[in-house]
């Protein structure tokens, strides 16, 4: 793992909608677990049973979800304390195996189960319930943490929301209730009290302020997935973001950052949120961070949508609209929002170097003749670093 010597990873699930060509009405062929199923539900069901009394499965899913982990819904029953029967509907977040490649070269389970107790304990953003930690490898050959499974739907990665699915039929009020009331959520996350409680979010790296700390983590990873290659869309951006340091947003007191902080990864019942998913980016960060991360991931999939012909949802999620919202919730002035939509854009362009190595350890996609060709949204990364 050449140039990589973090204390954890970064990463991240956003990555469902990753391939070398255009969406069709097919779903691009991701290989996304090596784990034999029928095997997990039995591992999994004799470790429940060390913990509760009777303890059955009822049932066991693992759906297409991102490649830096592994979720898995399962139903349970057990006899509790009181000799009272218990169902429950549940949720498993497992590492990824070593050998299914993983985005990602380490995934910090235990930080993000501190991280979800932290965030619910000190706000009131929707987080779920946690039950168990199981740092033991030798369970289901990765550590993984279960939590409460809960209720609503949340908007899809492949085919995007924006080319399918019921937010292409939502009225203009609906969508801006949706769009406001997610900002919110992520306001509330960054009213988590910093100290001591959450120095482990602190990246090790050199820089004397979080944002450079956060720079200096995202360049090894990028470093550790180019492993000697030049990718020039890549290198190009880093040199922009360089040059275009946004001083007063650094200069600002940071937040604890969610990191993967997109409308995919939060549950809606109705138009507003009731859980948020995927901590694994969690880290101490500006609020721009988040903000530019969520407005960026509609960005990439509106993009994809309209090269495909069809008009998605070109008024929504929008960066401005963004930080208009959150400066009304928390009083926050947001500062060059553009760079920091410029930086997801070159994060996301060092995963999807990633994931296009690990397409072809897997067979899934033809090798191409330009590495940069992996880059989905290389067009879109140009035009922000020519603006």
């Amino acid at each position: 793992m050449t140039g990589y010597r973090a204390r954890r990873t970064v990463g991240s699930n956003q990555t469902d909608q990753a391939g070398d060509q255009p969406m069709s009405d097919e779903k691009p062929e991701i290989t996304r677990t090596t784990r034999d199923r029928s095997e997990l539900r039995d591992q999994l069901e004799a470790w429940l049973s060390s913990k509760e009394t009777d303890a059955k499965l009822t049932e066991l899913s693992v759906p297409d979800n991102g490649m830096s982990s592994e979720t898995v819904l399962f139903g349970a029953s057990w006899t509790d304390e009181s000799g009272s029967p218990v169902e429950a509907d549940l949720v498993a977040r497992l590492a990824a195996p070593e050998d299914a490649v993983p985005v990602f070269p380490n995934y910090d389970l235990d930080m993000q189960y501190k991280v979800i107790d932290l965030v619910g304990r000190t706000t009131s953003a929707p987080v779920p319930t946690l039950r168990w930690f199981e740092d033991d490898p030798s369970v289901l050959g990765s550590s993984f943490f279960v939590m409460d499974r809960a209720s609503g739907w949340v908007p899809q990665d492949v085919l995007p929301y924006t080319m399918d699915g019921p937010l292409l039929e939502e009225s203009p009020e609906n969508l801006r209730h949706m769009q406001d009331a997610s900002v919110d959520v992520l306001a509330e996350i960054h009213r988590t009290p910093l100290g001591p409680e959450t120095a482990f979010l602190e990246y090790d790296r050199e820089g004397d302020t979080a944002l450079r700390r956060h720079f200096n983590e995202w360049i090894a990873f990028k470093e550790w997935v180019c492993d000697g290659r030049t990718i020039p869309v890549i290198e190009d951006g880093q040199k922009w973001l360089e040059e275009n340091w946004p001083t007063k947003a650094d200069e600002r007191e940071p937040a604890l950052s969610w990191g993967d902080s997109r409308i995919g990864n939060m549950m809606y019942e109705g138009f507003d949120p009731v859980a948020v998913f995927d901590w694994e980016m969690a880290c101490i960060a500006p609020v721009e961070v988040d903000l530019g991360w969520m407005a960026f991931l509609h960005m990439f999939f509106q993009d994809i949508t309209t090269d495909m012909g069809m008009p998605g949802l070109p008024d929504f999620m929008l960066a401005d609209d963004l930080a208009a919202r959150y400066r009304e919730v928390s009083g926050i002035d947001i500062d060059d929002l553009h760079w920091f939509c410029t930086y997801t854009a070159w994060r996301h362009a060092a995963i999807m170097l990633r994931i296009y190595d690990r397409q072809l350890h897997f067979g899934d996609v033809e090798p191409h003749a330009d590495p940069e060709e992996a880059v989905m949204h290389r067009a879109r990364l140009r035009q922000q670093i020519s603006g």
